[in-house]
């Protein structure tokens, strides 16, 4: 008699009713094994810093062998830069602009996934400020930050969250302190990158000529 198929394929084990379905079962498992994702350390907790409950971000870096009147034009392109990079309307502009300090509220477009027909983005809103001291360094912050989402074609409406209640540590991390949550913590990972971009570009325009300065 010709062997089936089954008896062909699965060993002597498998063959029966029960084998089948727990090799079938194992199949369908695989999947869900290959998809888990492990979360990157850097963005779980700490990586959101408060102050007196406010999200702040902070980073101070020298700059040798330049003066505070050296330091500080730098400084004043690289704010500016960001200002005119952002989004212009009513909230993206130069606040102030004096005593080696310059401080501006920004708004950006921040980008989560953009595919054909489909570009799930926000509004990123912050306040930076960037103060230069007298033994040359540079205090950057970064506070003040909310985002827009949802909003229509003319970037009205949609929902509007403070960081402090979405991509916090207490908001964001679930309780295990393994795994960010989905809709909150796509938030989070793209404001710490956005953070992190914004120090970088500030210490590296030190390295390039004014007229190269770029802030991405």
């Amino acid at each position: 008699m010709r062997k089936s198929i089954k008896e062909h394929l699965l060993p002597s084990h498998f063959r029966e009713g029960s084998g089948v379905r727990l090799l079938l079962a194992i199949m369908l498992t695989l999947p869900l094994f290959a998809s888990a994702k492990v979360e990157d350390p850097k963005y779980l907790s700490g990586a959101v810093p408060e102050q007196n409950g406010i999200i702040t971000f902070t980073q101070t870096f020298s700059v040798p062998g330049k003066t505070q009147a050296d330091i500080y034009p730098v400084m004043q392109r690289f704010v500016q830069q960001l200002v005119t990079d952002g989004r212009q309307d009513l909230r993206t502009k130069v606040l102030s602009d004096e005593d080696f300090t310059i401080v501006a509220k920004v708004e950006e477009i921040m980008t989560f996934k953009k595919v054909f027909l489909n570009w799930d983005h926000c509004f990123f809103r912050y306040r930076i400020s960037a103060q230069c001291t007298a033994d040359s360094k540079v205090a950057l912050t970064i506070t003040q930050i909310s985002y827009q989402y949802m909003f229509d074609n003319e970037g009205k409406g949609g929902e509007n969250y403070k960081a402090e209640e979405w991509i916090s540590d207490k908001t964001a991390i679930n309780k295990a302190g393994t795994k960010l949550y989905p809709r909150s913590g796509k938030f989070r990972r793209k404001t710490i990158d956005r953070v992190a971009d914004i120090f970088l570009a500030a210490r590296a325009a030190f390295e390039k000529p004014a007229s190269q300065t770029v802030v991405e």
